[in-house]
């Protein structure tokens, strides 16, 4: 059976049909379906993670480059400062202020080292005794190289339990055989055995 259409129904069908055409051309696409919408909205949300993604490295480049001028400038200044400290110390050690002929320069003279020939049991450079010094010098070595394993040359009694504490008792029994050497500043000296030392 075919029923035909009336010229009015014809024109309506025309004008839905060229409607549909002109909407199609203006916006270059049809509607969106469920489907299609979720993929776009897919890939919008994957462009902006994109978009966010490369803003975060370019500021992240932007903050490199900016510490690295900073450092950059510091070491400039840093540089600058030392090469004014530099020259403010040259020129200040060039400078005097003092007329040449109130300044006096010594002549500084080489010497060579050279013994005093021992007359006995005499001390001839310094006190007849230990020194303080000396005595802390020689127990600091003695209780080192008993540390470190060396043989005690004393018998050691119940109540010595270190090695400086031994190390006194050697210095004091005048067992160990260690000299000192005393220097005068014209290069003159005596190497005195501890044994003609009083402790």
């Amino acid at each position: 059976m075919v029923v035909k259409q009336s010229s009015a129904d014809n024109a309506t069908h025309k004008k839905s049909v060229n409607k549909e055409a002109s909407t199609k051309k203006s916006h270059g696409k049809t509607k969106p379906t469920s489907t299609q919408s979720r993929t776009t909205e897919g890939a919008l949300a994957e462009h902006s993670e994109d978009l966010s993604k490369k803003k975060q490295q370019r500021s992240g480049q932007k903050d490199r480059i900016a510490t690295r001028s900073k450092a950059k400038s510091k070491e400039v200044v840093l540089e600058g400062k030392m090469e004014q400290e530099q020259v403010g110390f040259d020129a200040d050690t060039k400078k005097n202020t003092r007329p040449e002929n109130e300044v006096v320069t010594y002549t500084e003279f080489d010497f060579t080292l050279k013994e005093i020939p021992p007359e006995g049991e005499k001390v001839i450079i310094g006190p007849a005794r230990l020194t303080r010094f000396e005595k802390a010098r020689i127990t600091g070595a003695r209780s080192l190289q008993l540390s470190l394993g060396a043989p005690s040359l004393i018998s050691v009694s119940p109540d010595i339990r270190d090695s400086i504490s031994l190390a006194i008792a050697e210095i004091d029994s005048r067992a160990l055989p260690i000299s000192i050497r005393r220097i005068l500043p014209n290069g003159l000296y005596q190497d005195i055995p501890i044994d003609w030392l009083r402790v």
